[in-house]
């Protein structure tokens, strides 16, 4: 399987989670903002925050190998296969904050099919790592040809930021959507059009 170059780095650096240093920064941003660390409510919050991070960064130690383990199959199909409303968390890379929402994920096999799970998988291993949405987008529609080779690959990205709700302009209907086309998606606009149809249709809408 074709790993990119930040995958390569990942690989060369396999102990970048650092729960004891993140502990410690907690534990000094709570004194930065004049609390105690040592009271009873905050005395375990450091350690809660390494756990939580260790989570939601988890994508940075996900080996995609071990994400597909195996789930390639040969089948004679060549139309639109479509997972949509894949839910996702993320954190923007900006300010750390969360972003949420959905994944539309399509492709086109040419000879090859992924396990039903894998995507969602594959779109939770990017997820969890510090993202812009763009980025994340590209990286699900590249990651997916490079496995597959299909005919081609779409995904769409619905994303609520809390970047944006919380803090600075407050905009919290807000968000914002992210396309990556490939192949046949790209080149064909009825297909292009009958994927975009396909996740419209009956599509619930992002809450918060």
């Amino acid at each position: 399987m074709k790993k990119t170059n930040f995958e390569k780095n990942l690989k060369e650096n396999d102990s970048a989670f650092d729960s004891k240093t993140i502990e410690e920064a907690a534990k000094n941003i709570l004194l930065a903002v004049g609390e105690d660390p040592n009271r009873e409510g905050l005395r375990r919050t450091p350690l809660r925050v390494a756990q939580a991070y260790d989570e939601l960064l988890a994508g940075y130690n996900t080996d995609p190998e071990k994400i597909i383990n195996g789930a390639l199959f040969h089948v004679e199909y060549d139309e639109m296969v479509l997972v949509r409303d894949i839910e996702f968390y993320s954190l923007c890379e900006h300010h750390m904050l969360p972003v949420m929402g959905r994944a539309h994920v399509a492709y086109i096999p040419n000879g090859k099919v992924l396990g039903l799970s894998k995507i969602p998988r594959i779109v939770d291993m990017f997820a969890r790592r510090l993202q812009v949405q763009e980025r994340m987008t590209r990286e699900i529609a590249d990651f997916i040809q490079d496995l597959l080779k299909p005919q081609g690959v779409a995904v769409v990205v619905e994303g609520l930021h809390l970047c944006m709700m919380m803090r600075g302009i407050k905009q919290h209907t807000a968000r914002m959507t992210t396309s990556a086309m490939r192949g046949a998606f790209l080149a064909n606009l009825a297909t292009r059009q009958e994927f975009l149809d396909n996740i419209s249709r009956g599509a619930s809408a992002l809450r918060v």
